[in-house]
């Protein structure tokens, strides 16, 4: 007789059998792979060096026409939404891996944690196996098993 018995939650059973999930693990379709795809080529610094080298050929035509208007809208229309997308995807990208990084080992270190946990569970039954021999061997009665709180 054991002084507890222990009732694993039944995530525990579940948890074995999955791994982080991933972006590739969704199901994506056509539409999505092509997304994806254009999005792995835009967000490149490659890909932001042609864009400055395409607006910039524009620029003697928008400092020749002397409108300030003109000016600013090559600034911010031409320059600025052409050239900063690819580096803003570069920079998501950067960032997003990260992530993902973080992710996987705060899934891991819970694993570990998760296996700590069943390492002292096993411990504190043989401690449980130790103390009932003790308890029998000077003619006591081990003490009466509380009941187990299901989950937990």
């Amino acid at each position: 007789m054991s002084i507890y018995t222990h009732i694993p939650h039944p995530r525990i059973a579940a948890r074995r059998h999955e791994r982080p999930p991933k972006v590739s693990d969704g199901r994506v379709g056509f539409n999505g792979k092509i997304g994806l795809r254009i999005t792995l080529i835009v967000g490149t610094m490659w890909t932001a060096y042609i864009f400055t080298v395409l607006a910039l050929i524009s620029l003697p035509a928008a400092f020749k026409s002397g409108d300030v208007i003109i000016i600013v809208a090559w600034i911010a229309q031409t320059f600025l939404q052409l050239v900063l997308l690819p580096i803003i995807i570069v920079g998501q990208n950067l960032q997003s891996g990260a992530s993902d990084k973080r992710a996987t080992q705060t899934y891991e270190d819970a694993e570990a944690v998760l296996h700590e946990c069943l390492q002292i569970q096993a411990h504190l039954q043989a401690q449980d196996s130790v103390l009932e021999r003790l308890i029998t061997a000077v003619g006591g009665t081990p003490p009466p098993q509380p009941a187990a709180q299901p989950g937990t």
